[in-house]
């Protein structure tokens, strides 16, 4: 186990028939700390957004929580581990307001078997608010929500189910600058809450202003582990193109 991790993967490795997605990945995430995954298209970051969700099952190789090897069959057996996935599509119903978002599968209902709307309104309410306090008008239906509103619902939900590991898939993926910097700023009040983060995103400034460390994938394989504050927008971009690797004193070889 890495030292203090809150997740390990440890020699992930998938194959799709003849197709090596992964090829050994190993990779860990710390409590209160954001670890950036980054790579072209076709580098593998999906496959292992979704190993780590419980999608499906790696062809080899062991993820651990908390020191102790798991084995997740399904996305609900990663929730059970407080771990969840925000995908770019935020998987929200248009059609419902920000209660029913919340609430979605996990309904809440009265002794009496309905469903308790004003608790689920109430609790919606509260989460949103530690969240963003600038979001009050929560009764809409999300679709004439703005992006950043969105987001927030999706973080928010995952909060009050006590998530330990958020996985966060192009959080500012289609967002304009305002609500691109909202999303940020939800991004390090989760850190600074002990929340770990793994953060999948094209931007490489917003991986250089938000990540603590930047995991570089090309072709299944990690190609170098980088510390933010080290290093600069041309050496990541670098290695995600050429894949190169980093030599012992830390310069790309």
């Amino acid at each position: 186990m890495t030292d203090g991790a809150l997740v390990d993967l440890v020699g992930i490795t998938k194959q799709f028939g003849g197709v090596r997605a992964l090829k050994g990945v190993d990779l860990s995430v710390r409590s209160g700390e954001v670890v950036a995954l980054v790579g072209h298209n076709g580098a593998g970051k999906s496959v292992l957004v979704q190993i780590l969700s419980g999608v499906f099952p790696p062809s080899s190789g062991e993820i651990r929580v908390g020191g102790k090897p798991v084995a997740f069959t399904s996305p609900s057996d990663a929730r059970l581990y407080a771990i969840e996935t925000i995908y770019q599509t935020l998987a929200l119903a248009d059609n419902l307001d920000a209660p029913a978002n919340f609430f979605l599968g996990r309904e809440l209902r009265t002794r009496f078997g309905f469903l308790d709307k004003k608790k689920m309104a109430e609790e919606a309410k509260k989460a949103l608010a530690d969240l963003n306090p600038n979001f009050t008008d929560i009764e809409r239906p999300v679709r004439q929500m703005s992006g950043g509103q969105r987001q927030a619902i999706a973080i928010a939900r995952a909060i009050h189910f006590q998530v330990q590991l958020l996985i966060m898939d192009e959080p500012t993926a289609a967002l304009g600058p305002h609500e691109t910097a909202q999303v940020a700023e939800l991004i390090k009040r989760l850190r600074a809450q002990g929340i770990g983060i793994l953060l999948i995103s094209h931007d490489v400034r917003d991986v250089l202003r938000l990540a603590d460390r930047i995991v570089v994938l090309k072709n299944g394989e990690v190609v170098g582990a980088l510390t933010a504050r080290d290093t600069n927008e041309d050496e990541v971009v670098d290695m995600i193109i050429r894949g190169r690797k980093l030599d012992a004193d830390g310069a790309v070889k």
